[in-house]
């Protein structure tokens, strides 16, 4: 892929296709902020960008997101619409089933900010392995995107998605090539820690995930600037519907599981786990452990590959 002729038939194509006023969703991540920044340059003031806190973001993610996007010349928009998140998935377990809900629920954010300022069209960083993974046709369902199998049949907007046909290895060239901030982020799912809480992502258990994110993050990020370890490529915390037997103090403790993700991958579709050196794993268990000793007693850590392992959990 040439970066140069990609983003200038896009921004062409754009431009034909696009006659009025656009919303575009955006997560901070490299997708949504590289399809930003193509419309943005095709249409101009008629694109207003829209970043939902659906509750289930990392720690200060609404306020990064909010500053990477202080720089675009955009009507950017943040909806706190953690509430109706919450409340819609109350008693939810079923991966597949909260990630339609999740998808549904944004759908409704954008149709609300679309009638305020009058957007006919809805554009997505969606990329190849969101409709891959998300099935159709002859291919299985791996797990359904929010971005689209939570998508209604009925969106009441005209769909545009110019980075459909690509691979994450190719919009991150994109990204470096509009010498965008957000070129190496690593990903982050849409439904958020919603799919990093197995069970019920009740507020409650968000609580503990999101935590425990920070942490695994604050440590790996730590450790690769000391020159310990390479960055991978994706790198998180996910909570367990498994309580174990501990000791905090000299006390029993009947505390929650966490367990910690890091993987290396191009674009996605494969994966292989990361070789985390032990005195780092040792002081991410140990933080976690200490900073959430009363509600987390042990911490795992998950070597398996993609395939036969998701990168993320749900």
């Amino acid at each position: 892929m040439d970066p140069a002729k990609f983003v200038e038939d896009s921004i062409k194509e754009l431009r034909e296709t696009i006659d009025g006023k656009a919303i575009i969703a955006i997560s901070g991540g490299v997708d949504s902020s590289v399809a930003a920044a193509i419309t943005s340059q095709a249409i101009g003031d008629r694109l207003t960008g829209v970043f939902v806190d659906t509750g289930y973001m990392r720690k200060n993610e609404a306020e990064e997101v909010r500053e990477i996007f202080s720089e675009y010349d955009l009507d950017f928009r943040i909806v706190d619409a953690s509430d109706d998140f919450y409340e819609s998935l109350s008693g939810v377990t079923d991966p597949e089933r909260k990630r339609k809900i999740i998808g549904a629920k944004f759908i409704d954010v954008f149709r609300e900010v679309a009638a305020e300022v009058g957007a006919e069209y809805l554009i997505q960083g969606t990329i190849a392995p969101d409709w891959i993974e998300s099935g159709g046709e002859l291919r299985d369902t791996i797990k359904s995107h929010h971005n689209v199998g939570g998508l209604p049949k009925k969106l009441g907007m005209k769909l545009v998605e110019p980075l459909r046909d690509l691979y994450k290895d190719e919009v991150r060239e994109l990204a470096r090539y509009l010498k965008l901030n957000v070129a190496e982020r690593q990903p982050f799912p849409g439904p958020g820690l919603a799919i990093r809480v197995i069970g019920e992502a009740s507020p409650e258990r968000v609580a503990i995930v999101r935590e425990a994110n920070y942490i695994a993050e604050q440590e790996i990020e730590r450790a690769v600037e000391e020159g310990k370890m390479s960055m991978p490529w994706q790198y998180f915390a996910v909570l367990l519907p498994v309580k174990t037997v501990g000791v905090h103090g000299d006390l029993r403790a009947y505390g929650e599981t966490i367990v910690v993700r890091a993987v290396e991958s191009m674009d996605a579709m494969s994966a292989t786990y990361s070789r985390i050196p032990h005195e780092v794993l040792d002081r991410i268990s140990r933080r976690i452990t200490n900073e959430l000793g009363d509600r987390v007693n042990r911490v795992v850590y998950d070597i398996t590959n993609k395939p036969p392992g998701t990168i993320e959990w749900e």
